[in-house]
């Protein structure tokens, strides 16, 4: 797992802005929200009648205790008897409302946090490729998880807990002036002290909670490449290395975990003892009142329900804040991908009624934005007729990739442009640019789910038939036909169920399904063996039919049958021409070829 950056403190005015930013996420469940307060409102008022229920039993049983009289005490009993239902009642109301409150802020923050997801989402999957060089894969599925689960607990549970409590302070305190000023004042001076000692203390159980959190995260990280890596591990006989890097790293989490419960029940001891012992100063001077008859014995009792309630809800607060905090920086975070534009436009442009396949390179002048000082292609220029079948070939580094990454737009030049049927790439709309062209690669990306379904992904739409044509005349038909599921068989992670060939070959049955008019084939039999190569080569022979095709190679087999071949050194042409004319001369063409045939 990718640590998270951990994201710096928020100022005020952060906070403001992303407070704004939520509340406007959450205001198409206003009505669950609002309907949610009215529940927290009775659920508040409930609780707040709770003390004074106690306090009017209390001193009824005191009278009745009290009196001889037969008929006082018989109102007295059923005084008390009344109270009792009474309280019953708000018991039933307050245990109904906090129901419904929890229910409807829940609600509402799962649906504005998948909202929010799926937005979220969308925004990613618009940026341009650059934006994904330079990010790490595990902190953008981070933001997509973690982040998110943290703003969701903000928008339900913590705003919900957080107007509960501040109802209970509030009303609270106003209750307890109303019994008392005395012991009010008296607990107010005692109760903010001991409050913001526990505050301060808190975050120092928090800051040990959160490096631990790291710690576990770095350990996490360790399994995580151990886990995907594991045939390499298991190649190199490294698996009592990595479990040792493991526990390593686990023990530090555990030091850092045994520190935080050691703080954490310190805290708890030392608020305790705080919080009992200020309880115990209040309830000292108030049962001096009841002894002088300047207080009641359920009025005490009251007050005292009334102080812990606030107590707890104060400490409910110091923790909602701190949760608001780090709730804040995650939501800074996820703003800051879901309206970040992209550098390359992913909507709008000209949509052609139909395509020759005529494509230029024009005095294409281009970095990669992660290196921007290290140029791949300088001045380079080159055309593809329509149907033609050119073959690049150069050393490693030379740009041919990047050649093939310009073509279909992950990246836009910073000099020079590229056409297409002489519109520039850039004016085009990009999905119908991208529907245009089929691309092989060496290593083809297969999803987790069935063969058919990787085949359907050229074409989402196809029909059955459809996809069984295009496994035909990719070769594939056959082995897949063989499998106990046939095309239902589901390939694995990254298609690790099927041998290379077989990759390829559903790879190649996916862009025949496409059906492109312009091809890119990058690499596409380098990585196989012999048997393997001679179907793929069948299958793409039939593919490149009609198509402008553009081929990346090494490998003297695949570029024999290439309309042409260009040669390129440090990116730009340096030869160009058929394979029979270029290996007549003496260049880095026939140098290549000999150092291939040396190799071999």
């Amino acid at each position: 797992m990718t640590k998270p950056e951990r994201p710096p403190r928020p100022t005020r005015q952060k906070m403001r802005l992303t407070l704004g930013r939520v509340l406007r996420l959450a205001r198409p469940e206003a009505g669950k929200l609002a309907l949610a307060t009215v529940f927290l409102a009775l659920g508040s008022a409930a609780s707040l009648a709770f003390p004074q229920g106690i306090r009017f039993i209390i001193d009824s049983a005191g009278l009745l205790s009290s009196t001889g009289d037969a008929v006082a005490r018989a109102e007295a009993l059923h005084k008390i008897n009344q109270a009792t239902v009474l309280m019953a009642g708000v018991f039933l109301i307050q245990g109904v409302s906090v129901a419904l409150r929890f229910t409807l802020f829940s609600i509402a923050g799962e649906k504005v946090v998948a909202r929010l997801r799926g937005d979220l989402f969308h925004s990613l999957m618009s940026q341009e490729v650059a934006f994904f060089d330079a990010q790490k894969t595990g902190e953008l599925t981070n933001r997509l998880s973690a982040d998110t689960t943290v703003l969701q607990g903000t928008v339900s549970s913590s705003i919900s807990m957080g107007l509960r409590n501040l109802a209970a302070v509030v009303g609270g305190v106003a209750l307890l002036f109303a019994t008392s000023v005395t012991l009010t004042v008296l607990m107010l001076a005692i109760v903010p002290p001991v409050a913001l000692a526990a505050m301060a203390y808190g975050r120092r159980v928090r800051k040990l909670s959160k490096d631990s959190q790291d710690s576990l995260a770095k350990a996490s990280e360790v399994a995580e490449e151990a886990l995907s890596g594991v045939r390499t591990v298991r190649s190199f006989d490294a698996e009592v290395t990595e479990v040792g890097r493991y526990r390593s790293a686990i023990e530090q989490s555990f030091q850092l975990a045994k520190r935080r419960v050691f703080a954490a029940a310190s805290f708890m001891g030392v608020a305790s003892i705080a919080a009992y012992s200020a309880a115990a100063v209040v309830f000292w001077y108030g049962a001096r009142l009841v002894v002088a008859g300047e207080f009641t014995q359920g009025a005490l009792i009251a007050f005292l329900v009334y102080s812990m309630q606030i107590a707890f809800s104060l400490g409910g607060l110091s923790e909602l804040w701190a949760d608001f905090n780090r709730a804040s920086g995650a939501a800074e975070r996820v703003f800051e991908l879901l309206e970040r534009p992209p550098q390359v436009n992913s909507e709008g442009g000209l949509v052609p009624t139909r395509i020759e396949g005529h494509v230029q390179w024009v005095g294409v002048d281009f970095a990669y934005p992660t290196r921007a000082d290290v140029p791949v292609l300088k001045a380079f220029s080159l055309e593809l007729k329509p149907g033609e079948v050119v073959a690049l070939v150069g050393p490693s580094g030379a740009g041919k990739s990047t050649i093939a990454s310009l073509l279909y737009r992950l990246y836009d030049p910073q000099a020079g442009a590229v056409l297409l049927d002489g519109q520039k790439l850039s004016a085009l709309e990009p999905h119908w640019l991208r529907r245009q062209i089929g691309v092989v690669a060496q290593e083809p990306l297969l999803f987790s789910a069935s063969v058919e379904q990787n085949i359907r992904y050229g074409k989402p739409d196809a029909t059955a038939e459809e996809v069984e044509r295009a496994a035909k005349l990719a070769n594939a038909h056959g082995f897949i036909t063989h499998f106990p599921e046939g095309y239902q068989t589901l390939v694995g992670e990254r298609g690790v169920q099927l041998s290379g060939g077989q990759k390829q070959r559903v790879a190649i049955a996916r862009a025949v399904l496409k059906d492109p008019r312009l091809l890119i084939l990058d690499e596409a039999t380098s990585a196989l063996d012999a048997e393997s190569e001679h179907l793929v080569r069948e299958a793409l022979e039939r593919l490149m039919k009609g198509r402008t095709t553009l081929v990346i190679a090494h490998r003297l087999s695949t570029v024999k049958g290439a309309d042409r071949v260009v040669v390129l050194d440090a990116g730009h042409v340096a030869q160009s021409g058929t394979h029979a004319n270029l290996l007549s001369q003496d260049g880095i063409y026939r140098r290549l070829v000999e150092r291939q045939f040396e190799a071999a």
